[in-house]
């Protein structure tokens, strides 16, 4: 087995990774057209397998991952109306899918969860710059800075509900 290999077949435990898993279901499930949970199973179970087109997550990371999707997922409606709100000029069509991804996670993971927004968006644009074009990082950058702002502000509340909530068990 080479390093790679073994370094590869180490379980990660990086929330990063967590939300770079994340994004490949949700990107995956959105071009394929298939629910969630069959994209995430498949995912999990190619990972779990040493299929390295995942990184291999420990089981914190791997629950993270989960909350990100199914999270998102239940909170979909409200977090694309956030962001067609906060992106003025681009329809969702218009935008690169990698972007929009990688936007709506780091929404949901904004809105949802205790996490501070500047981790958050630094994985975000990481993740942009990574799968998407030239212009993703300073795009997902931009759109995410502006939205916490207004959050901070307290003028860009989702309209479904003013606190966070946690993505409850009964999701898992």
């Amino acid at each position: 087995m080479t390093r790679r290999e073994r370094t590869a077949a180490q379980p990660v435990g990086t929330r990063r990774a967590a939300r770079e898993f994340a994004f490949r279901v949700l990107f995956e499930a959105g071009q394929g057209g298939l629910p969630f949970q069959q994209i995430y199973t498949r995912a999990e179970g190619a990972m779990l397998s040493g299929d390295d087109t995942y990184p291999h997550l420990n089981p914190e990371a791997l629950a993270f991952a989960h909350e990100l999707v199914f999270g998102y997922h239940q909170h979909e409606p409200a977090i694309n109306e956030l962001l067609q709100r906060t992106i003025r000029g681009w329809s969702f069509e218009q935008m690169a899918q990698t972007d929009l991804n990688v936007l709506r996670l780091a929404v949901f993971e904004m809105i949802h969860t205790q996490e501070a927004h500047p981790p958050v968006i630094e994985s975000a644009v990481r993740i942009a710059r990574k799968f998407g074009g030239d212009d993703s990082g300073r795009f997902v950058n931009g759109v995410l800075g502006g939205l916490s702002r207004s959050l901070e502000a307290g003028s860009a509340l989702p309209r479904e509900a003013a606190v966070p909530e946690e993505v409850g068990e009964a999701e898992r």
